[in-house]
């Protein structure tokens, strides 16, 4: 191993050790915002996460936080229609914001609508919103939801990372090729970040390297 391999593999273990101390201190729901002007100062930087509903958000926000409670889950397609926000640190040092699920089928026009409106809102409008993390089921890759919900945060200019969830239902060589796949679409917007995670919420898998990125990203240390 050369010594810059060396000391970036140093470099990284710290990072993950960092934030696997944040995120073992205290983590607090803050508020639910149905509209921007309802959200906190922005005065803390903000990492959001947006994934079609049933995509496991909850229980990876649950996972990153160590916390079985902290997120709902639900069943319910749809059910979570604000921005919901959760600050860590003591004093808090980053929000996490748990944005509405999409692409659930029975919802009304309306709710789309709103849902839209809200959304799009928070992404052009919160300055001290470092990232989004785009939560992709594993088992079923990119779907036309997703990639237009990627040209929506390419319009805004936001930059983006994509996670992959529930890995426990793949075996390792069907991980692989979902990665792959989605990286190579990554790799055809700009904002997209070239690494793609693969996380299980229920076994654990990728949640160091995800808390990793989420403190790189709100540092502004990843690049």
């Amino acid at each position: 191993m050369t010594d810059a391999s060396t000391a970036e593999a140093s470099a990284r273990a710290e990072l993950i050790e960092a934030a696997r101390k944040l995120f073992a201190g205290p983590i607090a729901f803050r508020l639910s915002a149905p509209a921007l002007e309802h959200l906190p100062p922005a005065d803390l930087p903000e990492i959001g996460f947006a994934g079609r509903s049933n995509v496991g958000k909850s229980s990876l926000l649950n996972a990153l936080t160590g916390r079985n409670g902290l997120a709902r889950t639900s069943n319910t397609p749809g059910r979570t229609q604000e921005l919901n926000i959760f600050e860590a640190g003591e004093p808090p040092v980053i929000r996490l914001v748990d944005m509405p699920g999409y692409g659930f089928a029975e919802a009304p026009p309306s709710v789309v609508k709103r849902w839209r409106y809200l959304v799009n809102d928070y992404l052009r409008g919160r300055p001290n919103l470092k990232r989004t993390l785009l939560l992709v089921d594993s088992r079923h890759g990119l779907k036309p939801n997703d990639l237009e919900v990627m040209a929506m945060l390419d319009t805004a200019a936001v930059s983006y990372q994509i996670v992959l969830t529930k890995a426990d239902k793949l075996r390792p060589p069907e991980q692989a090729a979902v990665v792959q796949r989605t990286a190579a679409e990554a790799r055809r917007h700009a904002p997209a970040h070239p690494d793609v995670l693969m996380t299980s919420a229920e076994r654990g898998g990728g949640i160091a390297e995800l808390r990793a990125a989420v403190l790189a990203a709100a540092l502004g240390t990843d690049g």
